[in-house]
């Protein structure tokens, strides 16, 4: 028996179905890894600014603003990890 025009139909609704939920996925993935890359370079800069004023600053007054700098950065790459998986 050979498929019937409602078959496809039905075929061609459901992928239509699929295709517009995947691309809605899509865009909003984008627009998310897009949020999530512009909060990475906020801290990007706020890292980058706080290591310049270190090196300007005596090593010794320096110890609290390391760890805090360390965990910034740790911040940092486990969020690009996150946007490099979802590319």
């Amino acid at each position: 028996m050979s498929p019937k025009r409602s078959d496809f139909d039905d075929l061609l609704a459901a992928l239509e179905r699929a295709r517009g939920e995947i691309g809605l996925k899509i865009h909003l993935a984008a627009a998310d890894a897009r949020d999530e890359w512009e909060d990475l370079e906020k801290k990007w800069r706020r890292l980058r600014g706080r290591l310049d004023t270190i090196g300007r600053v005596a090593e010794n007054t320096a110890g609290d603003v390391g760890e805090a700098l360390e965990q910034l950065g740790k911040e940092l790459k486990k969020g690009y990890e996150r946007l490099r998986k979802v590319l």
